[in-house]
């Protein structure tokens, strides 16, 4: 296969599954990681993908934002992981902010019967999942809620958290990096997670390695405002060390 032949591949699978990742390719095509990465710059130049940490997107995709149900099904083994280790940081008879996405979904989802703790949350799916829970003392942050990620935002929500003080909050980024910081798609929703930020006495970023890299329109932090990121083990192990000589500690699940 010539090398416009693969790229013409690459680009449509690219577009047809929203991202490519560089090892993935190499192996379909059966070539090396760096001849890709060649296809990928120069798809790039081309103003046909935008490179990312491990692979590359479509142009044009920077702010689109996934819906739940896809959300749900990406990178689910690695989601599993980061709820699980998650656990170890849970506060004993503590405070929790939640905040919306689907790998904080899973930690709720997760939580012990037998814990007791007070829940505090802007996100219908994850009230939804601890409504019954039995040790759970459950606080609903009200607001508009959005469409794409059940969560509320706005006034409301900001003035709710501004009004507590928790122990931990689970935070989620739909892309994370030390240059750029921690972004979402959405301002209001940025809004939000950063009051939720100011809310807690120690904040834990639940994020998979494919958001490393990734950069979104509105940035409500830095890494630096991390006192730890949960991720797994596809975050390169230089990236992790990188991250925490800028201070925030990292578990690669």
């Amino acid at each position: 296969m010539y090398a416009a032949e693969r790229q013409q591949e690459i680009l449509r699978l690219a577009r047809d599954g929203g991202r490519v990742d560089v090892v993935s390719l190499a192996e379909a095509f059966e070539v090396t990681a760096e001849t890709i990465r060649r296809d990928l710059k120069a798809l790039d130049r081309a103003g046909l993908v935008r490179r990312v940490h491990g692979g590359a997107i479509p142009a044009g995709r920077l702010d689109l934002e996934p819906d739940l149900a896809e959300r749900e099904t990406t990178a689910a083994g690695e989601k599993d992981r980061i709820a699980r280790a998650a656990l170890a940081e849970l506060p004993a008879d503590g405070t929790l902010i939640v905040d919306a996405g689907s790998t904080v979904a899973r930690l709720a989802g997760s939580l012990p019967a037998e814990i007791s703790l007070t829940v505090v949350t802007h996100s219908l799916p994850v009230a939804a999942r601890l409504a019954d829970h039995p040790g759970i003392q459950l606080h609903l942050v009200g607001g508009r809620v959005r469409h794409r990620t059940r969560a509320a935002v706005d006034a409301w929500a900001l003035r709710a958290y501004a009004e507590i003080r928790a122990d931990v909050l689970f935070v989620a980024a739909n892309g994370f990096s030390a240059e750029h910081g921690l972004t979402t798609p959405d301002l209001a929703e940025a809004a939000v997670k950063r009051a939720a930020m100011a809310a807690a006495r120690r904040v834990v970023l639940l994020a998979d390695s494919s958001k490393h890299g990734q950069e979104h329109f509105a940035r409500f932090g830095g890494l630096d405002d991390v006192d730890l990121l949960i991720t797994d083990s596809g975050l390169d192990p230089q990236d992790a060390a990188a991250i925490e000589r800028g201070g925030t500690e990292v578990v690669r699940a």
